[in-house]
């Protein structure tokens, strides 16, 4: 079984991302041998990363926070993610990138997609997370879902999210199956190299 965590990357009021996550998730769930996970960044509520030495460091300690040692424990369960992240000024929102700050072996030679939404429809978070998921040794996947700012507004002023949103899967299509390929090909060569 390939577990592919879906990672909603907003903990903000009135979020919009939990619409978009809640549907990738299914389409995911649609696909035979995969156990879709939904990790929401509300039920983590970790600190601003603060520690003395970073998570990439050979043999660090566990951190103590238990918040933290439970989302490094999911991180660690799935093969693959898909980032559900909103675009605040160019960037992810903070809480998205303090949370793959917390973390780094085991996000190690895992792939990972993107489905975005805000400015320029998420793009330009997607390129900054892209970044930061090289440098974790995740491998970001080329295809991902950018949500139009319609849909976005569908949100904010009571309109048919699910209308705008089904109109994407298409994109989500292409997106699972080049992540599922990624992930099968990354999971097979983590355990050659175990």
């Amino acid at each position: 079984m390939t577990v592919i965590s879906v990672i909603v990357g907003s903990t903000r009021e009135g979020r919009f991302s939990e619409k978009p996550a809640r549907w990738i998730l299914q389409q995911l769930r649609r696909r035979e041998g995969v156990e879709a996970r939904l990790l929401d960044l509300r039920e983590f509520p970790m600190p601003f990363f603060d520690q003395p030495v970073p998570p990439a460091m050979p043999g660090r300690a566990p951190y103590e926070n238990a918040t933290v040692r439970k989302w490094t424990a999911a991180i660690a369960e799935a093969d693959g993610f898909i980032f559900v992240t909103p675009e605040y000024n160019y960037g992810p929102a903070a809480v998205l990138k303090n949370a793959l700050d917390w973390v780094y072996p085991e996000w190690n030679r895992k792939a990972a997609a993107f489905v975005s939404y805000g400015g320029a429809a998420g793009a330009r978070s997607v390129q900054q997370l892209r970044e930061t998921a090289i440098e974790l040794q995740l491998a970001p996947i080329r295809s991902s879902v950018h949500i139009p700012v319609a849909t976005l507004w569908a949100h904010f002023q009571g309109g048919d999210v699910e209308a705008g949103l089904a109109e994407l899967e298409v994109a989500a299509k292409i997106m699972i199956d080049d992540l599922l390929w990624w992930t099968a090909a990354l999971k097979t060569a983590r355990a050659a190299a175990a």
